[in-house]
């Protein structure tokens, strides 16, 4: 398991997999999510635009990445 880090609030599921290495192209990402062969914090996802948030895991060919926005901070009250 790793961790991806972006900036922003979100980055869409194919984007992620192909940025974060885990699919070779967006096209080869569009595909896999199309199949099935993609899960978002445990449950398969067909969209491939899908918003990924901080702290979300994304699963693929046996391999997770905990996905992490170095912009975004938890505060406890």
């Amino acid at each position: 398991m790793g961790t991806f880090e972006f900036s922003g609030d979100y980055i869409e599921l194919n984007k992620l997999l192909k940025a974060s290495g885990l699919c070779g192209t967006g096209g080869m990402a569009k595909i896999e999510i199309e199949n099935g062969l993609v899960s978002v914090d445990g449950t398969v996802e067909y969209r491939k635009r899908c918003k990924i948030r901080n702290g979300q895991m994304v699963a693929y060919g046996g391999r997770t990445v905990t996905v992490m926005s170095p912009n975004l901070h938890v505060t406890e009250s």
